[in-house]
């Protein structure tokens, strides 16, 4: 019997809806197999036992999926707001944006070794770590992770997931969070426009239209505060940073393809250890020339820094190993549902004017970041499901007017005397 394993692709960055599993080929799930000719003409009550316990069963294994998938949701959009937020209230003691960024993202470090003890825990099986990781260097090619890939296909997602979370870190010293937040769900508008251009994926009205919508919110989000300076440099930064996430999904796809998750773990884990190597240096040049300076060691919010490395830890590792448990969709539902979050929060905790453009705005970028998650055969199952409600329609006029014909002529027959003796 042969095997079949998720296939994911990682998609970006640290503080952002970037590490997601994007897909999954090849996944069959066992189905029960049909039986000889002789047993396939049971008694009618054994056969409709019987599929009534299949149905019983393919729902409860629906509801399971449903169920883990509020979880999910629940856990993409605490962890999501969560980081944000803390991110927010850090810079108000440690003003030091890029220093977060590498700190947070030195924590990527742990995707293998967590994703190893899930393996021995859940697998059949059990390998060693030295023979676990040999199998996930096949990602990278026959030879394995050698130099010249670490530095060709894995430093330049390093270096796009640094900005990535720079960019967005940086906007949240200048703009609220809700706008951040909001204005990031454009991200996945550009990984449609780019993967249309570059790699040539289907063409869709509906999401070209979504684009538009991401588009005309930015400029709307923009005029909200009347083009002051800090406006727009924060949501400058903010459009750039969803702008270097979509570049990382597209160039994944473009370059490795799809990763299984072990591949994915290993893989988000080397761009931690890339981080150490090759970034350190950055923090301690803007520490040293007093870009990002702080007197003490002892002034630095620890608790802070942790906390918010936790839970973007956390949500991306929900979004990485979630689609094991439930629907991709619904992760990403929980991306948008972090949006309204953050706008309580900073209703009571600053000083945000939800006016008219600012709502708007945000209603537009959000519808188009939901036309994006409609499937590419969209339209064949509304058609599908039309037809069905129409031919359903048809059957149920059809049986009222056979119901009305009936009625008088078996009344006539009850109301007729019999002669016979």
């Amino acid at each position: 019997m042969k095997k079949h394993s998720a296939r994911v692709a990682p998609l970006s960055a640290c503080n952002s809806p970037v590490l997601t599993l994007t897909k999954v080929e090849g996944e069959e799930r066992p189905r029960d197999s049909p039986g000889p000719a002789e047993a396939q003409a049971p008694a009618g009550a054994e056969a409709g036992g019987r599929t009534s316990h299949r149905c019983w069963r393919c729902s409860r294994a629906q509801l399971k999926k449903i169920f883990w998938g509020v979880a999910v949701v629940l856990c993409v959009c605490s962890s999501w707001a969560g980081s944000t937020q803390l991110a927010k209230l850090t810079f108000r003691k440690f003003d030091a944006p890029f220093t977060l960024t590498w700190f947070a993202t030195n924590w990527n470090f742990l995707f293998f070794p967590l994703y190893y003890v899930g393996h021995v825990c859940k697998s059949a099986e059990k390998q060693s770590v030295k023979q676990r990781y040999r199998e996930c260097c096949r990602f990278f090619g026959d030879n394995g992770l050698t130099l010249k890939v670490f530095f060709t296909k894995a430093a330049p997602f390093g270096v796009l997931w640094t900005l990535t979370n720079y960019l967005y870190l940086h906007a949240i010293k200048k703009i609220n969070t809700t706008d951040v937040s909001v204005l990031f769900c454009c991200n996945k508008a550009f990984v449609f426009l780019l993967s249309w251009i570059v790699l040539r994926d289907r063409f869709m009205g509906v999401r070209i239209v979504a684009a538009i919508l991401a588009i005309a919110g930015i400029v709307m989000m923009t005029y909200a505060d009347g083009f002051h300076s800090h406006s727009v440099i924060g949501i400058a930064l903010v459009v750039g940073s969803a702008s270097m996430s979509a570049l990382y999904k597209v160039l994944f796809k473009l370059l490795l393809g799809s990763a299984k998750f072990g591949e994915a773990a290993l893989f988000l884990s080397i761009l931690g250890v890339f981080n150490v190597l090759f970034i350190t240096c950055i923090p301690v040049i803007l520490y040293f020339t007093k870009v990002e300076y702080w007197s003490s060691f002892d002034d630095i919010p620890w608790g802070n820094l942790c906390g918010f490395s936790v839970l973007l830890l956390t949500f991306n590792i929900v979004l990485n190993f979630g689609i094991a448990v439930t629907y991709p969709t619904l992760m990403s539902v929980g991306i948008v549902l972090s949006v309204p979050v953050n706008a309580v929060v900073d209703h009571y905790t600053s000083k945000i004017v939800f006016n008219g453009v600012r709502v708007i705005a945000i209603i537009i970028i959000g519808l188009g970041f939901l036309l994006l998650l409609l499937p590419e055969e969209w339209d064949v199952w509304l058609i599908k499901l039309l037809t069905r409600l129409k031919v359903r329609k048809k059957e149920e006029t059809a049986e009222g007017a056979a119901d009305q014909g009936s009625g008088p002529q078996s009344k006539n027959r009850r109301a007729r005397p019999s002669f016979a003796r």
